[in-house]
């Protein structure tokens, strides 16, 4: 039995609540339309940025054997060296699966996210280390890591 004092919303209550939160999102949608981009962006950078850190480790361990013969075993990857870096085809074994997951990867080297509709536009490309110069002032440059993010749809 409902005691008369007992009611529920009447429908002016539930107009305002519904209209209150048609506000609310008119607002908050079109803020969060555009993270999903910004997402893959970020993804790209930051694997920009593993390349470069396991480049560099890569580099420090083979200064630190004495210049070895390549390949050279890197927590148990076979990790070949071009110019005292590592080798266009070796980035990829240095970086943890764990941090490569959710990435395609169109060619030796290059990262993309997962997702993206021209993976030519939104990905992280390793170029390996080139000398310049000639005997005896031959110079080596370290490997390149060009980030692009033009479309990253």
């Amino acid at each position: 039995m409902i005691r008369p004092n007992q009611r529920g919303f009447t429908l002016i209550e539930l107009v305002v609540v519904i209209v209150i939160l048609g506000i609310l999102a008119a607002f908050a949608v079109p803020r969060f339309m555009g993270l999903e981009t910004q997402a893959r962006v970020a993804a790209v950078k930051a694997i920009a940025g593993s390349m470069e850190s396991a480049d560099s480790m890569a580099h420090g361990v083979w200064e630190a054997t004495a210049s070895p013969a390549s390949p050279l075993t890197i927590n148990g990857a076979a990790v070949t060296f071009t110019n005292t870096y590592p080798a266009v085809a070796s980035i990829g074994s240095l970086l943890d699966p764990n941090t490569t997951n959710g990435y395609t990867v169109p060619a030796a080297g290059e990262y993309s996210p997962n997702g993206v509709t021209t993976p030519a536009t939104c990905n992280a490309r390793y170029a390996a280390a080139t000398t310049s110069g000639a005997a005896p002032n031959l110079q080596i440059v370290p490997p390149v890591v060009t980030v692009t993010v033009t479309n990253c749809n």
